[in-house]
């Protein structure tokens, strides 16, 4: 079986009957992006030498630059996994730095780079708690991502949050504090939305669970609402129900959608469309008690490359600012083009 991990190309034995690895990996290749093999032993795989730097970028509505955030990087990756601290000074996210993976704060004013995590384990996607006091984030540490919390404060002290058998990540916390939504890898039902309360039993319950793919899911600012990405139709849309529920749900977008962020106020849901650009979609409630949503109006090319990767089927490449008048953009400064296609000839899979 050969797999990627870190950026390192490995092979290792697999036992058919007890469908188990067997003996030690072996590295293969180096740098790696993604990787085919053949019955007849060719091996051919695609780098991650530095194809494009990326520079975090504020636009205003009309979607002209207003700002920048520190330095052009090729040690963010693409979607990159922003999120912006409720009082706006720090972005989080996840660098891969010497092919280990951690997260990173950023101040928005300097442009200083600060490592916020450094276990030898991949840390990745994290958000910010309400107050801006922590942070939660995946970690494989045990050999499952689970998700760990991390006060900003203290230097030390990461705490192991939620520990299950399927790879988790969170994707929001609730404003009031009380809930963590995250999504989970089921091997029978492909990326399900749950919800972890942080107060009572804190027993996690299912949000959004189907046979479909719904990798990304936030919080309304008042907690009534979910809003969330499947590709139930086919594609990824954009979708709403009631939270905790039950209720019924409301396709947002009209031609594809994913990476939603809500206003602060509610009043308004972005989404990005599958060619790239932000979409503003008005919201207001209902006389009935629900939402009512309005025709998604497009603002401008967000620049931030796959809205979708076809790797992992999720980005989170951007954040807003509280007031909904500035966005803070994952873009593409500089490409180089795709790297070459490596192939390894006559590969001798050890028996």
């Amino acid at each position: 079986m050969l797999f990627v991990s870190a950026g390192t190309l490995y092979a290792q034995g697999f036992d058919l009957t007890r469908l188990a690895l067997t003996g030690n990996r072996s590295t293969v290749a180096q740098d790696v992006a993604s990787v085919s093999v053949s019955d007849a032993g060719i091996v051919a795989y695609r780098t991650t030498s530095v194809v494009e730097r990326r520079q975090f970028v504020w636009f205003d509505r009309a979607g002209r630059e207003i700002g920048r955030v520190g330095d052009p990087d090729s040690s963010v990756v693409a979607g990159g996994f922003l999120s912006l601290s409720p009082n706006g000074r720090h972005v989080a996210m996840h660098r891969t730095v010497d092919q280990n993976r951690d997260i990173w704060l950023l101040e928005t004013t300097r442009g200083v780079l600060s490592r916020f995590t450094s276990d030898a384990a991949l840390d990745g996607e994290p958000q910010w708690s309400p107050n801006g006091q922590q942070v939660v984030f995946c970690s494989n540490r045990s050999g499952v991502f689970d998700l760990y919390v991390k006060s900003t404060a203290a230097p030390e002290g990461e705490q192991l949050l939620l520990a299950t058998a399927q790879n988790k990540s969170a994707t929001d916390w609730s404003l009031d504090g009380r809930f963590i939504l995250f999504r989970s890898v089921d091997p029978t039902l492909s990326h399900d939305l749950w919800a972890l309360p942080l107060d009572g039993d804190k027993k996690p319950f299912p949000v959004v669970r189907t046979g479909f793919v719904e990798p990304h899911g936030q919080f309304s600012p008042d907690r009534q609402w979910v809003a969330y990405q499947s590709n139930e139709s086919g594609r990824a849309e954009v979708y709403i129900q009631p939270f905790p529920g039950p209720g019924a749900k409301t396709r947002i977008s009209t031609n594809g959608g994913a990476q939603m962020r809500w206003r602060r106020d509610g009043k308004e849901l972005f989404y990005l469309a599958l060619d790239g650009r932000l979409m503003a979609v008005p919201i207001r409630a209902s006389q009935d008690g629900g939402l009512e949503s309005g025709q998604p109006v497009p603002l401008f090319p967000a620049r931030v490359g796959e809205v979708i990767p076809l790797q992992s089927g999720y980005n989170l490449s951007y954040d807003i600012s509280p007031d909904g008048q500035r966005f803070l953009m994952n873009t593409i400064t500089e490409a180089s083009g795709a790297p070459p296609i490596e192939v390894i000839l006559n590969w001798p899979p050890k028996s």
